[in-house]
């Protein structure tokens, strides 16, 4: 496999973290893994080490040790979390690399001696909440100490800061998590296990994070958590979320905010209402549906029918102008009959979704859905995952046709070749959906231009940019 190494190079990290003390301790490669609240736990470590005298490198050849953020999710996601770390094992046993530190969710999900005990090449083990003491477990690397090679810390009761972050997307758009954990039990799911209950940032400091990073050139914040529309409920006694895009609009110098992860419960009104009248949140949605057929929703415990999220859809199909719905589905849960699988496939050709994806269901040791009846065989999970995407696909195609001939406001996420240039309109979330490539002379990265949309390829769309007058 190709080694997902960070590349100082290519990402161009921003280091809105004060500078080191002037020890330099050692170097370190760094592989982030999963997903983009993930991503921001891997920001907050590369700027922890740094403000602790660690460099940062692209090659693990010769560095003094290299960290895997592990993703725990499902089991695709452990294994490539797994190989990952047997490959950097390897480089190890090569000399190429003096150790190796493990981190995040896959030591959470196997728990303490899990992990070592699988793989006791591994130098260290860090578990999601040790995060912020990762400059300790370098230093007994580097140091040559070798007990206590396993940091866990219990999930914490207040929000853990997430600024000062190295970041390691462009620098033009930037993840801003809004709370940790998540207090939803559905039967599928392992995230609780990890990450431990549903904590909410505060409102304040959600914000001056969103003004650092403004200040540090980010143009379009995207909001992550493991359950958006819950935010504030633990803090404040209720949802707060249209409270916090409020003040979100304030920050001076972002012009998108894009929501991820929506459950429809607390997807209230008054949400709806404030986005349509943001001048800055983006009619693109994020929210994981998972079913439509009301016995699955209820075997998978989500805590919605499938007439609710029907009306919900439906209400934001009539108040959201201009809307994208995103959303993922869950194929071939336990006990999912043919009839409640057509149910499904009917949904998502009447719903025509801009943007989806499709799992199949994954056998989760420890959640409650194991204990299930009606487990399914894979080829059954599979022809339904597969039936569903074909679906998707030309509801896709179709979209992305529609669009030819529309001028679109394109933010410029990277240079392909002199005068060609790959982009992202309001519709598209980094690395998941769908590009915009676009011609133009003297245009830059980071930026955001009008584009004439000219043709269809597959997902993406192709345009041309006449004019070098930036979007404000």
């Amino acid at each position: 496999m190709s080694l997902p190494i960070i590349d100082l190079d290519s990402r161009a990290p921003q280091l809105n973290v004060p500078p080191a003390t002037g020890l330099q301790k050692g170097t370190y490669a760094f592989v982030s893994l999963g997903c983009p609240k993930n991503l921001v736990d891997s920001e907050k470590m590369l700027g922890t080490l740094a403000m602790d005298g660690y460099t940062l490198v692209s090659e693990v050849e010769n560095s003094d040790f290299v960290i895997v953020n592990t993703c725990g999710f499902i089991e695709s996601s452990r294994a490539e979390s797994k190989a990952v770390i047997q490959e950097m094992l390897e480089l190890k046993r090569l000399g190429k690399t003096k150790g190796v530190i493990v981190a995040g969710c896959l030591p959470e999900r196997l728990e303490a001696g899990g992990l070592i005990a699988e793989m006791p090449e591994i130098d260290h083990v860090v578990g999601v909440f040790g995060r912020d003491e990762i400059s300790k477990v370098a230093d007994r690397l580097v140091g040559g100490l070798t007990e206590q090679r396993e940091l866990f810390r219990p999930a914490p009761i207040k929000a853990m800061d997430d600024r000062a972050r190295l970041r390691i997307t462009p620098p033009h758009f930037a993840y801003l998590k809004i709370s940790e954990g998540c207090d939803r039990t559905c039967t599928f799911c392992s995230i609780p296990m990890m990450r431990g209950k549903h904590i909410t940032k505060p409102i304040e400091m959600v914000v001056e994070e969103a003004e650092e990073l403004a200040a540090d050139g980010v143009k379009e914040l995207i909001i992550v958590a493991q359950d958006t529309t819950y935010y504030g409920k633990d803090l404040y006694g209720d949802v707060k979320l249209v409270e916090l895009l409020d003040e979100l609009d304030k920050v001076d110098g972002i012009d998108w905010i894009r929501l991820m992860y929506l459950y429809p419960v607390h997807f209230t009104d008054a949400l709806i209402d404030r986005i349509v009248a943001s001048p800055k949140v983006l009619p693109y949605l994020d929210m994981p549906l998972q079913h439509i057929s009301s016995p699955v929703l209820k075997r998978m415990q989500r805590r919605v029918n499938g007439e609710q999220t029907k009306e919900l859809v439906g209400k934001l199909r009539e108040r959201v102008p201009n809307l994208v719905l995103r959303t993922t589905f869950i194929a071939g849960f336990p006990g999912e009959t043919d009839k409640q699988f057509a149910e499904l496939r009917d949904f998502v050709a009447e719903t025509r979704f801009e943007r989806m994806g499709v799992f199949t269901y994954s056998y989760e040791p420890g959640t409650p859905a194991v204990k299930l009846d009606g487990h399914l065989p894979e080829d059954v999970k599979n022809a339904r995952r597969d039936e569903l995407m074909e679906l998707q696909q030309k509801i896709a195609f179709e979209h992305a046709a529609s669009m030819v001939g529309y001028e679109l406001d394109v933010l410029l996420d990277d240079q392909v070749e002199e005068g060609l240039f790959i982009g992202r309109s309001f519709a598209d979330a980094p690395e998941i959906d769908a590009n915009v490539y676009v011609s133009g002379e003297n245009l830059t990265v980071g930026t955001m231009v009008p584009v004439e949309i000219i043709r269809q390829e597959d997902y993406d769309l192709v345009g041309i940019c006449d004019s070098v007058e930036l979007i404000d």
